[in-house]
């Protein structure tokens, strides 16, 4: 059968998607591209804002569309949320956020005229984790490995809990198996990702704290860089960098979950810390690691906020000094406590901070970018692309040089200039 897949959202739905394509190829399927005639098409669902529920929507309509004959699967956030707004797309196979072996199952057990199949469990009684194969990028250059699944904060403005259900986690000797395991088929860097990695092992006996799986991952792939993914700020105490600093193989880049620089702000959201606590996890992040990249999530325009708060916030990212970050108006999105919130800022106001928080951000990172000039970065080359190789530096900027045949090597890189939105330099 010839099948083909498209992916919204996060990281998570990536690997989960690269493991389906794997197990799809295994069973002698073909994989086709999405924009052209397929008998199958997958669609893995979003459901983090209500833009993402639209562009889910959109998706399912276009394969439909292209292929009124083809089969029609959707699974994923937007189909465990809302299963009968997908549904009514004429869809012939509707199943949620887990059980993606059981999905394919079921989608080859279809036939174009056998009438629907909706079957979405409850997820939040979700107890076991589900183990995918690890997958790569970048043609056998970067992979990630997934390693939790499900979220327990309950942030007010979020749906993902409802999506996904509880912590549930890769146990630490089967994950630091798939990291050797991917290091001997040749990739270079490994990604840990989950939808709360933070959260990682409050599931298993004992606890472990995340740090014991990040040294276990290190420890079983010595020759690979092994990269994190978001963590929240709790996370990054002295002990946590003192152990962290010492592994060779982990990369100086950490994605700290901020949200907000206004404690009032925070305490709405139902975050867990406030903005001293965030800037300590920064501070302890530079005592121990040299020059260590750090990068935020923000969103403008939370229900409330008001002009003196988001100006507290422009201080405090300042403060903060990151080298990158991304940027978000506030989304309303149904189901959540934030959604029945008063004072909803007009999307106006909302536009405006996010152009003003983005103006101050272009400005950290361009200082960011220039204070590398001249100096040397092990960069690890991914893909040529117009004339120039691509890659990315341990603390994750990105580095272009002139070359040939550099995919999935590492080099040191002299910086010479800074490059668009990167840096450039010389082998």
């Amino acid at each position: 059968m010839r099948v083909a897949i498209y992916t919204l959202g996060c990281k998570v739905n990536q690997y989960e998607t690269q493991a389906m394509e794997a197990e799809l190829t295994r069973r002698g399927h073909t994989l086709v591209p999405f924009d052209g005639e397929a008998e199958a098409y997958i669609i893995n669902t979003c459901t983090v804002t209500a833009v993402s529920d639209k562009k889910s929507r959109q998706t399912i309509r276009q394969a439909r569309k292209r292929s009124p004959h083809a089969i029609v699967a959707v699974c994923g956030c937007y189909a465990q949320t809302d299963p009968q707004a997908v549904e009514a797309l004429e869809v012939d196979l509707v199943m949620g956020s887990a059980h993606r072996m059981e999905f394919l199952d079921r989608l080859e057990a279809l036939s174009p005229d056998g009438g629907q199949v909706v079957d979405v469990d409850d997820a939040l009684r979700r107890r076991t984790y589900e183990h995918l194969p690890a997958g790569g990028l970048e043609g056998r250059t970067r992979a990630m490995l997934k390693v939790e699944d499900g979220c327990v904060n309950f942030c007010s403005y979020c749906i993902i809990p409802y999506a996904r259900g509880p912590i549930r986690s890769l146990p630490l000797e089967q994950a630091a198996a798939e990291a050797a395991r991917l290091a001997a088929e040749g990739y270079k860097e490994l990604v840990l990702t989950g939808i709360e990695i933070s959260s990682w092992g409050r599931d298993l006996d004992g606890k472990p704290h995340p740090i014991e799986l990040i040294e276990a991952v290190c420890k079983a792939a010595p020759g690979c860089r092994v990269r994190l993914g978001s963590l929240e700020p709790r996370t990054i105490t002295e002990e946590f960098c003192r152990r962290g600093a010492a592994l060779p193989n982990l990369c100086p880049h950490f994605h700290l979950s901020m949200q907000s620089g206004c404690d009032s702000v925070l305490k709405r959201m139902n975050r867990k810390y406030d903005a001293e606590r965030y800037y300590e996890s920064v501070r302890l992040l530079r005592e121990y690691f040299d020059r260590p990249g750090i990068t935020t999530d923000l969103i403008v325009g939370f229900p409330g906020e008001t002009e003196e708060e988001f100006a507290q916030t422009l201080d405090f990212i300042r403060k903060c000094a990151f080298s990158a970050m991304h940027i978000f108006p506030y989304s309303r999105r149904s189901g959540t406590p934030a959604a029945a919130m008063p004072d909803q800022v007009p999307n106006t106001v909302k536009e405006d901070r996010a152009h003003r928080a983005g103006a101050v951000a272009r400005e950290m990172h361009q200082a960011w970018l220039e204070s590398w000039v001249g100096k040397t970065l092990p960069v690890l080359f991914e893909e040529e692309k117009g004339g120039l190789w691509r890659g990315h530096a341990p603390n994750y900027t990105e580095v272009f040089v002139p070359g040939e045949g550099l995919h999935n090597v590492i080099r040191d890189v002299m910086i010479t200039e800074v490059y668009q939105d990167s840096l450039k330099g010389k082998v």
